[in-house]
């Protein structure tokens, strides 16, 4: 195969028309992927979680919606920025049964809590109607994750 250097960069005005930019219409899904560690016990749990231990947890993301005029449905640094402001921050390296609401610091509790943390974000940012999550996933090991779903939380507009 043989790669080609671009001779000229694409120019707005002459190349390609901002009316272009926008391809499409059509909702498009878009998802970004964080990792943290924290350390968290099982309360009236018999089994090796029952003691305070560590997981690396990996978290994704995904919103739903149209593109702009630019293509774009959602920034993927404000994915970042809010899930880092509202979840990671507040997480990363800390004592979940300490940090987290009351609550047995379960994958399954904790995806929840982290789906009302980024559905208030994007609310007070003003981001709604036109960007939803469709999904959070909450990995506790690379083989296992609770996953919640705008349908499952009652917030689904499809």
């Amino acid at each position: 195969m043989e790669y080609e250097i671009p001779k000229r960069i694409q120019t707005i005005g002459q190349d390609i028309q901002k009316s272009d930019l926008k391809y499409h219409d059509r909702e498009v899904l878009v998802s970004k992927e964080f990792t943290f560690d924290s350390a968290h016990h099982l309360h009236c749990y018999e089994g090796k979680c029952k003691s305070l231990h560590g997981h690396t947890y990996k978290l994704q993301v995904i919103m739903r919606g149209k593109v702009d005029e630019r293509g774009i449905t959602i920034d993927f640094a404000d994915i970042k920025r809010i899930a880092k402001e509202r979840i990671i921050d507040k997480l990363d390296h800390r004592y979940l049964n300490e940090v987290l609401p009351p609550m047995n610091t379960t994958a399954e509790n904790m995806v929840v809590w982290m789906y009302e943390q980024l559905f208030a974000a994007l609310q007070e940012e003003k981001l709604m109607p036109a960007i939803r999550i469709e999904e959070v996933r909450l990995w506790e090991t690379p083989t296992s994750f609770a996953a919640v779903t705008a349908a499952m939380m009652g917030d689904d507009q499809s």
